[in-house]
């Protein structure tokens, strides 16, 4: 039986995905593992749009016209390839931050737990024998995209999950050794040797 532990560190990302993606009470139950995340003053920033079927044109060429506005040179391949990828992965999650900008509480903090909630619902969709990535870019930026969702400003968008079910086993992560990011405290500032490593 694997354990939680497990489940935690053999997680990988991936973008080959086919169907199905959860539904119903399993993706609501996946979805409530993101309001588990940390969430300092309990503002609940976390937003998800699920888009799946034929929304899924509709959301590609909102996200190649995205594009277009915040980088218009983008070559014609790209976008073709970008329209492609939108359109054809089992279910998207859109990920939206609803922000509080005047609360005493700051904004990376909840920013932060939006994406508390992200990695939750990554983990519990390979729990539960799914796959998913996280992806964002410039169009996250966009707030006529953001709209588009609902998400008009403050509000802002934090990228796209897409998820489904893997079509091929997924690669052991390779990960650096823990200890490399982590130093016991002396009083003196501390030195990390993944950092060490990095400047050689």
């Amino acid at each position: 039986m694997t354990s939680p532990m497990d489940v935690l560190l053999s997680r990988a990302s991936t973008d080959r995905l086919k169907d199905p993606a959860p539904a119903g009470a399993q993706l609501e139950q996946i979805l409530a593992t993101a309001l588990r995340a940390p969430d300092h003053g309990r503002l609940q920033p976390w937003r998800y749009v699920i888009v799946q079927g034929a929304a899924r044109a509709i959301l590609a060429e909102k996200v190649v016209a995205s594009t277009l506005r915040v980088a218009p040179q983008t070559p014609q391949f790209n976008l073709d390839k970008r329209r492609q990828r939108m359109a054809t992965m089992p279910m998207t999650i859109v990920l939206g931050m609803h922000l509080r900008p005047e609360h005493k509480i700051p904004l990376w903090e909840q920013e932060m737990s939006v994406g508390a909630g992200a990695m939750n619902i990554l983990n519990a969709l390979y729990a539960e024998g799914f796959g998913g990535i996280w992806v964002s870019g410039p169009i996250t930026e966009d707030p006529v995209l953001a709209a588009e969702f609902g998400f008009e400003a403050p509000h802002r968008l934090a990228g796209f999950l897409f998820v489904g079910t893997p079509d091929a086993p997924l690669p052991a992560p390779s990960r650096p050794d823990s200890a490399g990011f982590m130093a016991m405290w002396d009083g003196t500032p501390a030195v990390f040797a993944q950092d060490r490593n990095n400047a050689q």
